[in-house]
């Protein structure tokens, strides 16, 4: 009779059936602690649990701000993009950086403390979609966890730096990374993974902060039905997939950023990426497929299913929902409520009920054109029909595009002045539907026709596209959703903000400024020369009685290595990757710069045919452009192929492409072999593809 009772026990929702795990800990870095940090820490990704990024100080505020001047900082070895926000905890600053390496600091001095490498091997960039970035580190009783790019849960001893464990937590170490910062739970480690552009299946898992064994796991999307589904929600979930196998591809909806935990309602809230492909028609995908580009939230002790609200159905632009999710307290119509606000790629600003996940209200922060409006009622989008590119067969330019109108750069909401500062890009993107798609075991499994929309070898159309691409700060009124000010920039892909309880908002930018602005009107008070672009989001601290401003400073992502001829609008400086600290009266400087030495544009002369440039162009849109740009046109991280010493011999191409001769050495640069992919006539289409590129270009006057 007890066997029975255990298995009808067992057959309830398998999140219910997770572990325990350990007690929460009740010294070092406690729950409590984390749920009300002493004004002058910083002891989670998002300050506090809510994930507000608003600090209490006012040592620094605007009628000093002027005054600000760089404390220390420090060069870092990891010249990739530097996203993540520094922890600060009994006066050492912890801070992650490109490759998931770990270093801490003395928060006064800038004095390194330790460091640890966890050799991620350079080959694992084939599968991380947007750069070998790091968003942070999370602190819990004495140790420090970090998500590492190839997959693994690391912790390590806070003082010394010590390996305390690590796991692999990944499905598999092909199509999954990990990039986001652990967030702590009652004991609990919360992350997830990327790889929507693979072939992922999303979710979000629980490890026990003292063992890293896995406590429960819930997918965002469903398996294959004829293994049976784990819950309900994933029995509904597989409703909404048409008559697709999307199981072949995983599915996506990964959650590779974006996990709030809310004491309040004792839910987790996550949003989830794209679905996979991102073309619907190339795995037959109908409907909204759930639970991609949403916000779900889970109970936080067992993983159990509670709402979801989708942002993006039939999600077919990229639309991820994996920006910051923020909680709060506002007056609603008169009545107090506990609130999730969100801003995702869409462009429409969220507010949902926290505890039950209705819908409230939303706003356009930005413009777009994939929808007509939204439903007051439902908050459920209006798409465009022309929006449906793999429909009408024709491409789509899509504002925003694929970059998202607000992307991981995180949001912050002031206390204050109850509004949220949001890093906006203000950025279009062309969509078109690949024809006779087929998946393959390496890179990108969109189902796009990248070549048919890359950009083309036309200075007009190029400066067209350049003009029209720019970025903003907005400061956003969440509960009469409109604009209260905003600040305008060169281009997108700015850094994430910080607001404080001194009238202050800070923010870096792509042009290599860091600033701070009031909080009430948008002023701008104080500006700091980086010298290299800033993507990340600032926080601060307090040592001794000193108000300290910390930033990470160093350029990258999934804009400046994929985007082509917009990627250096936002950047024209190359990557100096720097920990930058700031206090009132100091009088620290950077060194000087260098001069950035790049090759000159000298390519053979095309000897090639038309129909080799034509079946090159294909290949790389499909294989090499997410690295080395769009229409082979580079950011400023890998390298310019137009510029390669590789184009010049089919042999010297074939020996990278194919033979993988840059993936190992003593310098490996983590240029996998293709070989699986692409057959050596596909890499000398390439080559004469990269040659006709060049050309074109110094006929442009590129130099």
């Amino acid at each position: 009779m007890r066997l029975k009772l255990l298995a009808a026990i067992c057959l309830l929702p398998l999140a219910a059936c997770g572990k325990h795990g350990s007690a929460p800990v009740t010294e070092g870095v406690t729950d409590a602690m984390i749920a009300a940090a002493p004004e002058g820490e910083w002891l989670t990704y998002g300050r506090d649990l809510a994930e507000q990024r608003f600090s209490p100080l006012t040592l620094i505020n605007d009628a000093n701000v002027g005054q600000l001047g760089l404390a220390w900082s420090h060069d870092l070895e990891t010249a990739r993009g530097q996203e993540a926000t520094p922890l600060m905890h009994d006066g050492v600053l912890y801070v992650s950086t490109a490759w998931s390496m770990v270093k801490a600091f003395d928060a006064k001095t800038g004095a390194l403390k330790w460091e640890y490498d966890p050799k991620v091997p350079r080959e694992t960039l084939v599968r991380a979609c947007c750069d070998a970035v790091n968003r942070g580190v999370a602190l819990y009783g004495d140790k420090v966890y970090v998500g590492t790019l190839d997959g693994r849960l690391v912790a390590l001893d806070q003082k010394t730096g010590k390996v305390a464990f690590e796991k692999v937590v990944v499905p598999n170490q092909k199509d999954y990374t990990i990039t986001g910062a652990p967030r702590v739970a009652k004991g609990k480690i919360l992350i997830g993974a990327g790889g929507s552009e693979y072939k992922a299946r999303g979710y979000l898992a629980a490890y026990d902060a003292q063992t890293g064994d896995e406590l429960w796991k819930f997918h965002t999307v469903p398996g294959n039905p004829a293994d049976g589904f784990e819950n309900k929600a994933m029995e509904a979930a597989a409703k909404t997939w048409g008559n697709s196998k999307w199981w072949e591809l995983g599915g996506g909806g990964t959650v590779w950023d974006s996990i709030t935990y809310d004491p309040a309602t004792n839910l987790v809230y996550f949003g989830t990426g794209n679905a996979e492909p991102w073309n619907p028609a190339a795995n037959g995908r109908e409907g909204d497929s759930l639970y991609t580009s949403s916000i779900v939230a889970v109970d936080a002790d067992t993983g159990e299913y509670k709402w979801h609200f989708q942002e993006t159905p039939e999600d077919r632009w990229d639309f991820d929902s994996d920006a910051q999710i923020t909680a709060a307290d506002l007056d609603v119509n008169g009545q107090k409520r506990r609130v999730v606000l969100h801003a995702p790629k869409n462009g429409y600003f969220y507010m949902l009920d926290a505890k039950s996940g209705q819908f409230i209200s939303a706003g356009a922060f930005a413009p777009q054109t994939w929808t007509t409006g939204i439903d007051p009622k439902t908050g459920r989008p209006q798409i465009n029909p022309e929006a449906k590119y793999e429909k009408t067969g024709k491409p789509f330019l899509s504002v925003p595009g694929a970059g998202g109108a607000h992307s991981w750069q995180p949001m912050s909401f002031s206390q204050k002045t109850g509004l949220v500062y949001i890093p906006a890009n203000l950025a279009a993107m062309p969509y078109a539907a690949a024809k006779d798609w087929k998946p393959s075991d390496i890179g990108f499994q969109t189902g796009m026709d990248g070549a048919l929309v890359a950009a083309p070898a036309d200075k007009a159309a190029r400066e067209g596209a350049k003009a029209a691409t720019t970025g903003a700060l907005i400061a956003w009124d969440p509960v009469k959703q409109k604009e209260a000010w905003r600040v305008t920039f060169t281009g997108p892909w700015n850094g994430g903000t910080l607001s404080t309880a001194g009238n202050l908002v800070f923010q870096g930018n792509a042009d290599g400024v860091f600033a701070a602005y009031s909080a009430d009107k948008g002023a701008k008070l104080w500006s700091f020369p980086t010298q290299t672009g800033v993507i990340a989001a600032p926080m601060t601290y307090t040592v001794d009685g000193e108000q300290y401003v910390a930033v990470m400073a160093g350029w990258g992502g999934v804009w400046d290595v994929a985007t082509g001829v917009v990627a250096r609008k936002s950047a024209g400086h190359y990557n100096i990757s720097r920990l930058l600290v700031f206090k009132l009266g100091a009088k620290g400087a950077l060194p000087a710069m260098k001069d950035l030495n790049q090759l000159p544009l000298d390519p053979p002369p095309f000897t090639g045919k038309p129909e080799q440039v034509a079946a090159g162009a294909d290949k790389f849109a499909r294989y090499c452009s997410v690295c080395h740009g769009d229409a082979a046109l580079p950011g400023t991280l890998n390298p310019d192929l137009r510029r390669s010493q590789y184009i010049f011999a089919a042999e010297g191409i074939r020996s990278v492409v194919i033979d993988g001769v840059l993936m190992h050495g003593d310098n490996p640069k983590g240029m996998v072999s293709f070989k699986s992919a692409l057959s050596p006539d596909d890499v000398e289409n390439i080559r004469q593809y990269l040659i006709k590129r060049a050309n074109e270009d110094k006929a442009l006057g590129e130099k």
